[in-house]
């Protein structure tokens, strides 16, 4: 099952995955698709496999494989056809698997939120080795103290110049600062949202 957000006059497409932990119908997904689609950006959402299969049973599963995740991805990406550029992206593993097909993909480019470049507290497992040689533009917003990679860290990693980064103030993995930063979730996301859509008004000017 898929769904779509379709946005008045759209100037593009994009295809977002969900995060390891929730599906497309989540408040992060639903949201970031609403305002997508009020910024003539097209969204459509999907469940993974095994996010469908936990939706049957009614309880969690763990994540597939990587190359199971791509399959499926390459295959929402097959099943539209569209009048508009392509773009595809996603939230945390969503992403990921995003940037990973994006080379090889008939997309203009691609948008993560909250990338995961390590897992927490795994500094040295870094999932950075694709994104050194990526050649297509990629977009990452990311929480700027995100446990998956902080501003601090990841401005220190060898990204080529064709990804850009935008760092939300004080924001975790989910883009939510603390109380005492002075900050909200509802205005990070939003920023999230403008700075993506500037993104892609550069790549299909």
């Amino acid at each position: 099952m898929i769904l779509t957000d379709n946005a008045q006059a759209p100037i593009a497409h994009l295809i977002l995955a969900h995060g390891a932990g929730a599906g497309m119908n989540s408040d992060f997904m639903e949201t970031v698709a609403r305002l997508f689609a009020n910024r003539h950006v097209s969204v459509t959402r999907f469940d993974f496999e095994y996010m469908q299969k936990a939706a049957s049973l009614n309880r969690r599963q763990p994540p597939d494989r990587m190359p199971k995740l791509q399959a499926y991805f390459e295959h929402i990406i097959a099943s539209l056809e569209l009048s508009v550029p392509l773009f595809i992206g996603g939230k945390s593993m969503g992403g990921r698997v995003a940037s990973i097909l994006l080379d090889t993909s008939p997309a203009a480019g691609g948008i993560c939120f909250g990338y995961p470049f390590h897992p927490p507290g795994k500094l040295d497992k870094l999932r950075t080795a694709h994104l050194e040689v990526l050649q297509k533009p990629l977009f990452v917003v990311q929480g700027s103290r995100d446990t998956f990679g902080t501003q601090d860290e990841v401005k220190n990693y060898l990204l080529p110049n064709n990804i850009e980064t935008h760092f939300l103030t004080d924001g975790d993995h989910s883009f939510k600062p603390r109380k005492r930063s002075g900050f909200t979730q509802e205005a990070h996301i939003l920023e999230a949202i403008n700075a993506s859509v500037a993104f892609i008004e550069r790549q299909v000017a």
